[in-house]
């Protein structure tokens, strides 16, 4: 087991989680809302150390990423846990559970990480699958010397950290995917089971930091499909993340404890449409047939 970054003990055995906005206080033996984080006599441990999901050389694109080394491949690494509870998740057998429960197991330790993809024909390790934030201490045992052997580090997140944690991954990461979940507070509360300021916060502070950043919209019907809203949205990305912001808006497709039909690829066009207006940089994932 590995002793995690971000916490403080309390009294009473008690410890208080820092890394994200969550702010968690566990008690002894129990765990973070990320499912991995555990307070074992009032130290918290990163539990997901080392405990790999999901091991695969993928296209950059994949990520998705269109505007970064476009025909890259890159080691993908995923690992345990989320910090938030989207119930449309696709990847609910490894996000939704802690390392201890997780399917697919296997151990790995960074040095072996890094040397595959610096032995192969990968430009650096992307962290994806599952939230890598919640396995942060994993991910920069990874990042930093990917960074050190001049390779990069690409983030696939929902951007629900703090500041101070966000900073250090910063130092070493190149390239951030955010999957922004709604432009709506509500939506976050009821479905993610988090806030929508701290996402804001993560999207700013990246561009601030001068790193990559392209943005993933999951349209899900009846969810975060107003387009008023959306538009609110796309207007915000142009202010504070400049025009040149690549955006992905992704259809739905029923997923784990989310059963309604998939995005109507009409609302779809039509989003790319009002979103096009303000962007030069939009795509449409999981249509078939669109460009």
């Amino acid at each position: 087991m590995h002793t995690a970054s971000y916490f403080v003990s309390k009294e009473g055995g008690k410890v208080h989680c820092t890394l994200c906005p969550h702010a968690c206080v566990v008690v002894h033996g129990g765990y973070g809302k990320c499912r991995v984080r555990k307070n074992e006599d009032g130290v918290m441990l990163a539990e997901s150390w080392g405990a790999v999901s999901g091991y695969h050389m993928d296209p950059i694109e994949k990520k998705p990423l269109y505007h970064y080394y476009p025909g890259s491949q890159i080691l993908s690494v995923g690992s345990y846990g989320c910090n938030f509870r989207c119930p449309w998740c696709q990847n609910a057998g490894i996000s939704q559970c802690g390392a201890e429960t997780g399917m697919m197991r296997r151990e790995l330790l960074p040095d072996e990480i890094v040397h595959t993809a610096a032995s192969s024909d990968s430009m650096g390790v992307a962290y994806t699958y599952n939230e890598p934030t919640v396995w942060f201490e994993f991910m920069m045992d990874i990042a930093r010397p990917v960074k050190e052997r001049g390779m990069k580090n690409v983030v696939v997140t929902n951007g629900f950290i703090n500041p101070a944690p966000l900073d250090e991954m910063l130092e070493v990461s190149d390239a951030f995917n955010v999957d922004l979940k709604s432009f709506d507070d509500e939506v976050y509360r009821e479905y993610a089971k988090a806030r929508l300021e701290p996402v804001l916060n993560t999207l700013k502070t990246i561009v601030a930091a001068g790193k990559h950043l392209e943005v993933t919209f999951l349209v899900v019907p009846g969810v975060n499909d107003d387009l008023e809203r959306f538009e609110e949205m796309i207007k915000w990305l142009k202010a504070e993340a400049g025009k040149k912001v690549v955006l992905h808006v992704n259809r739905y497709y029923p997923s784990w404890k989310m059963h309604a039909a998939p995005t109507p690829v009409k609302l779809m066009r039509r989003m790319k449409s009002i979103a096009g207006a303000h962007l030069p940089h939009v795509y449409l994932g999981n249509v078939p047939g669109e460009a």
